[in-house]
């Protein structure tokens, strides 16, 4: 696996037979022996190199699965016994799954080793991190007309999934922008105003444009493209021309930035965030811990 993986990634024998110090014969006779075994052809030859078949990219992305796992093994039992207990998620850059984390973080056991990864992004990249980056947990975020489309491709990816939460988009602003003074904002109010955007598509085989123009208006006087949360609050807090299509916000984080929400009844399309796990995992007692606090924290926040 680890010969078929550097192959794909060098596109070469003799660059992956560098990489790996093994002679180039001896590569090529165990990627044949492997090719042999699985009765597939992983690789096709050809002037611009290996490149990976069909079956190859699918060996090799349960391979790179694999390999991680056994390292990790491997880490995790060096000394003899598990050192650290280990929690990992990938979601959307939503403020009240952050809310629910720094609500977990605080109920880890002082005395107990952890290590906690956290990643906010897209859902094509979520659904990435846990078929092929080892992450343990991912919430989805995605319209619900695309519910079909999503339930699919876990299926066939082996995902299973629970639903966290439906919502409607509602519009983010300063509390000093003349949106803010309206009780209902339409279309029309946003066309000489600025979207901060995350540039996040939600359908990983749908273009962008495509999606941003079925999903939202594109009718805005301008967009910029900010992925960092803190930042996009902070550009909507000092400038009272922008604003924001967000799940909604914790009333504290909205009045320490001096930000309010407004609802647009023209917009009524429904998403859903989805929690996601391959269906042979077993979830620990910090995934738990977690599940709940963002159980509690949905309850509270999103309306």
């Amino acid at each position: 696996m680890k010969y078929a993986v550097e192959i794909a990634e060098t596109k070469s024998i003799n660059k992956a037979a560098e990489r790996l110090y093994v002679g180039q014969p001896t590569l090529s006779r165990a990627v044949k022996e492997l090719e042999a075994n699985l009765g597939v052809a992983i690789f096709e030859r050809s002037a611009k190199g290996m490149l990976l078949t069909a079956d190859g990219e699918a060996f090799v992305r349960y391979a790179k699965t694999v390999l991680k796992q056994v390292d990790e093994i491997e880490a995790m039992f060096k000394n003899g016994s598990v050192s650290r207990n280990r929690f990992s998620i990938s979601v959307p850059r939503a403020s009240y799954i952050a809310e629910a984390f720094a609500a977990f973080s605080k109920l880890l056991e002082k005395d107990t080793p952890v290590e906690i990864f956290y990643k906010e992004t897209n859902s094509m990249r979520t659904l990435r991190n846990v078929l092929q980056e080892n992450y343990k947990l991912g919430i989805v975020r995605y319209a619900e007309n695309y519910n079909k489309y999503y339930k699919a491709m876990m299926k066939e990816k082996g995902l299973g999934h629970e639903l966290v939460t439906k919502f409607r988009y509602v519009l983010l602003m300063s509390e000093k922008s003349e949106l803010a003074e309206k009780d209902a904002v339409t279309y029309d109010d946003l066309k000489d105003k600025i979207e901060i955007a995350h540039a996040d598509p939600y359908v990983p085989s749908l273009p962008f444009a495509q999606i941003k123009k079925e999903e939202l208006p594109d009718n805005s006087v301008g967009r910029i493209f900010v992925f960092e949360r803190a930042s996009q609050f902070e550009l909507l807090s000092q400038n009272p021309e922008t604003f924001m299509w967000v799940s909604s916000i914790p009333k504290p984080l909205l009045s320490r930035y001096g930000l309010v929400e407004r609802r647009c009844e023209e917009n009524q399309r429904i998403y859903k965030d989805v929690l996601i796990y391959r269906k042979e995992y077993t979830l620990s007692r910090l995934d738990n811990l977690f599940i709940e606090q963002l159980a509690r924290t949905k309850r509270r926040v999103m309306k």
